[in-house]
């Protein structure tokens, strides 16, 4: 079992000791005849901004075309009329990436080179109609399963789906994206962020935890935050829909980095480390994974960690270890 937990001051030294980790891991691969590329799973949101950046930053310590990356997920129901508009929208999570990562990584070189560039996948969520996807759920109910004890949904298709719509999703959407991460034999190191009800990418809570490729209906809390955030004008504009990857496909990377940072991720970091392994909160599912030998690491700011200091020693009993980075918890 390897699970360990990084405390750090800020969101700045947050980014930097995660950035750290991967950058150490990207050094050191060198392309063999068995494995030629190192299998990076990435997240959106604010969390790992400082991380890429920090990448970016350091661009000319790896080899970018070394590396084949994956996204945990991708909205259905943006704007636009066409998949394409709908990629290039502002919230569009494949055009986060470049904004945030990809589109930066030519900076050091001064042009545009192969080695520029990471080759990379995000779930072809821009594909799906939303209004096709509704319309085909509303027609053939006994084509799909709906999966959840809360009020975000995973939507599973049957395989003996009659409704082409569906079929076609299931087919080349969910499953072809799980086919394309074992074809490379799995990923060797993903980056997770936390939901505010323990989440990890759209696998809402109450989700079951064993499901690897998601159709999500969006639990309402999630559609309300994004709003919130000034991501959409109103509830009535933002996505209901989402493919995802599911815990049971997140961790079975080889390592998992999950950060977190701020007030609202102290329960959920809480809840995942000192209670049950539960659905209820899906993150939780870290420490089934450290049991089964998977590289578990949290590195996550002193605010989200409120929950857990002074706790350190029923963590050390639970075989997880936690580091403090070049400050005093304590004194502050």
């Amino acid at each position: 079992m390897a699970f360990y937990i990084i405390i750090t001051k800020d969101f700045s030294q947050m980014s930097e000791e995660a950035g750290k980790i991967v950058l150490k891991e990207l050094e050191a691969f060198e392309p063999t005849e068995k494995k030629d590329k190192y299998i990076l799973g990435l997240a959106t949101g604010n969390s790992p901004i400082g991380l890429y950046q920090y990448l970016v930053d350091n661009q000319d310590k790896f080899e970018a075309k070394n590396i084949i990356s994956f996204n945990l997920d991708e909205y259905i129901g943006l704007p636009g009329e066409n998949p394409q508009l709908r990629t290039l929208h502002p919230e569009s999570y494949s055009y986060f990436m470049i904004q945030q990562l990809f589109g930066k990584l030519e900076k050091s070189f001064g042009k545009i080179t192969e080695k520029s560039f990471f080759k990379t996948y995000v779930p072809y969520g821009n594909m799906v109609d939303q209004n096709e996807l509704i319309k085909a759920l509303n027609v053939y109910p006994n084509d799909y399963q709906i999966m959840g004890a809360d009020a975000g949904k995973a939507i599973v298709i049957s395989d003996s789906a009659k409704n082409e719509y569906l079929k076609w999703i299931k087919k080349e959407i969910l499953d072809a994206y799980e086919k394309k991460i074992n074809d490379f034999n799995g990923i060797d190191l993903q980056i997770i962020g936390v939901g505010g009800r323990g989440h990890v990418a759209f696998h809402e809570s109450g989700i079951p935890l064993d499901l690897k490729m998601l159709l999500v209906q969006l639990d309402k809390n999630t559609i309300e935050n994004a709003v919130k955030a000034g991501h959409f004008k109103s509830i009535e504009e933002s996505p209901q829909y989402a493919i995802s990857m599911g815990a049971g496909l997140v961790y079975e990377a080889k390592t998992v980095i999950l950060l977190a940072n701020g007030e609202s991720k102290i329960d959920p970091v809480k809840e995942s480390l000192f209670g049950e392994v539960t659905d209820k909160v899906p993150i939780s599912y870290g420490q089934e994974y450290a049991r089964k030998g998977g590289n578990m690491i949290y590195v996550i700011d002193a605010i989200a960690a409120k929950g857990i200091i002074g706790r350190e020693k029923e963590l050390m009993s639970k075989g997880i270890k936690v580091i403090q980075k070049a400050w005093s918890i304590k004194n502050k």
